[in-house]
């Protein structure tokens, strides 16, 4: 249940979480943080500290997948549910075979899902 633990953590750090949309854009947050981090150990080959940040990128993608609600969502949780596991299938990869690329593409999307996260919410706040 390390997936609950990425969850727990992120309450526990942030004093006050305005809103599950705020804890939504922490966590995606906290996937740039420690995919960089992961990243950097890579380089270094520092192993332990890889996987490390690895692991707790994909505790954070986990806990994403267990919150999607598909009554609610529809469409929109089933392609989340397959972005993120094809992110966890990335790390895995990426841990593996020691591949930054791949790291550099778990980026890119949570880059992707951040911005578009936080358009969403202005939009829903300007309405």
């Amino acid at each position: 249940m390390r997936g609950n633990l990425a969850y727990n953590s992120y309450q526990q750090n942030s004093v006050t979480v305005e809103s599950p949309t705020k804890l939504i854009e922490m966590l995606y947050e906290g996937i740039l943080r420690f995919t960089s981090m992961a990243k950097r150990h890579m380089e270094s080959n520092d192993i332990e500290k890889k996987i490390y940040y690895i692991n707790r990128t994909t505790d954070i993608f986990t806990e994403l997948l267990n919150s999607l609600d598909y009554d609610k969502g529809g469409e929109v949780a089933h392609y989340l549910s397959g972005l993120y596991t094809h992110q966890i299938k990335s790390l895995a990869q990426a841990n593996i075979e020691n591949d930054i690329e791949k790291i550099e593409t778990v980026i890119n999307v949570t880059k992707g899902l951040l911005e578009a996260w936080r358009e969403i919410n202005r939009n829903e706040l300007a309405k």
